[in-house]
């Protein structure tokens, strides 16, 4: 038997490759709402960062989630993306220095 095959994402903060399942997907919904998936199933256009404040802040400098999801994203939604992860994170107990 074949061993199965791992989905990566590059995450849009540090730019390296990483299953799919170690990242969080930000999701547009198709009425344009922008959402934070933490199961990385919601239906949408998603982008990935890594589970870090830092990973997250990159991406947010850049502009390259609001690109990858082809919609402007308001300040509030990147900060409440910020306590998300940040929770996250504390549950999981990572770090990571993107």
């Amino acid at each position: 038997m074949t061993p199965k095959k791992i989905p990566l994402r590059r995450c849009n903060g540090c730019g390296e490759s990483k299953p799919k399942k170690e990242l969080v997907r930000m999701v547009r919904a198709g009425d344009g709402t922008v959402s934070l998936d933490l199961t990385g199933k919601k239906p949408g256009r998603g982008a990935y960062v890594c589970p870090s404040a830092a990973c997250l802040a990159k991406a947010r400098k850049a502009g390259r989630i609001a690109r990858a999801l082809e919609v402007s994203i308001p300040e509030e939604i990147y900060d409440a993306m910020a306590a998300e992860i940040e929770k996250a994170g504390a549950q999981k107990g990572e770090t990571h220095a993107g």
